[in-house]
């Protein structure tokens, strides 16, 4: 089976952090200084095509022999800030989380064969022996957006565009926020689970997230990127979709003692993005 170069697969959401150059050690903050004034820059979709071109081969490239050099690049307040791809360190974190997934050892072993597993493993223990605090700058939500995501960004973040499907433009919705008023709303909505319910699934995913947020620069832009799922669902879904402010609706309504409206507003959330990742198993 082949992948044509415009499928916009897989349908996966994306947070990114992107860090100002001073965050970098040289001789990298020179590569990105120079890397961020070429005349054009790949996007998301060349960053995905260049990850399937390695699952074509057989046996297939799990992970990349080199490090990439690429990255997304934006602006903030002026200033150039940096999202390296880092692909080789995903794609070992990926396979991890694969292995440790629901699937069946004889489906993983039709994905990927036992000694290229094994391979893998063996070279991200050697790497990681040499860089043990490595961390990715980006993560990846397959068939939705976790929920806890959206605790960190404000309505007044949301972009989207409608796009032209007829004419090959997809839509894009996005959040935007800096690292500081991130934190922020983190902390307050850690805060008001804790004072109100006992630690949960959201909890846990707040303060797991809080800590990767920690590993990076205060002055750092966080993204929030829809990614492939404007693929899977319809330009009105995602004209009226306000997953951010539904969450601060829930978490406020705990704050003020009422655990039946958040109650009402977290599981009309759930099953909103049950919906999507339902998609998946459909023909």
């Amino acid at each position: 089976m082949s992948v044509a170069p415009t499928v916009p697969v897989p349908y996966a959401s994306y947070l990114r952090v992107y860090e100002p150059l001073a965050a970098f050690p040289e001789p990298e903050r020179s590569h990105w200084a120079r890397y961020a004034r070429r005349p054009s820059l790949p996007g998301a979709q060349e960053e995905l095509r260049r990850s399937l071109a390695d699952l074509l081969p057989t046996p297939p490239v799990p992970v990349p022999v080199h490090e990439s050099g690429e990255a997304f690049v934006a602006r903030l307040d002026g200033a150039v800030v940096i999202c390296p791809w880092r692909t080789r360190l995903r794609g070992w974190l990926a396979l991890e989380e694969l292995a440790a997934g629901p699937y069946p050892a004889p489906v993983l072993d039709a994905m990927l064969p036992p000694v290229v597993r094994l391979q893998v493993a063996r070279d991200y223990e050697r790497w990681l022996s040499r860089n043990p605090d490595a961390r990715p700058w980006i993560r990846t939500g397959l068939w939705h957006v976790p929920l806890r995501w959206f605790a960190l960004f404000g309505d007044e973040e949301r972009e989207y565009e409608p796009g032209d499907r007829a004419a090959g433009r997809a839509p894009v919705l996005r959040y935007r926020t800096t690292m500081a008023q991130a934190r922020r709303r983190l902390a307050r909505a850690l805060r008001a689970l804790r004072e109100a319910i006992d630690d949960g699934p959201m909890t846990e995913g707040l303060i797991e997230v809080g800590r990767w947020l920690e590993e990076f620069h205060p002055r750092a832009l966080v993204e929030l990127d829809f990614g492939g799922l404007v693929h899977v669902v319809p330009d009105g879904w995602l004209a009226e979709e306000r997953s951010a402010v539904q969450l601060a609706e829930g978490i406020a309504a705990l704050r003020d003692g009422d655990g039946e409206a958040a109650s009402e507003v977290y599981g009309r959330l759930a099953e909103r993005w049950r919906s999507v990742r339902d998609l998946r198993l459909a023909n």
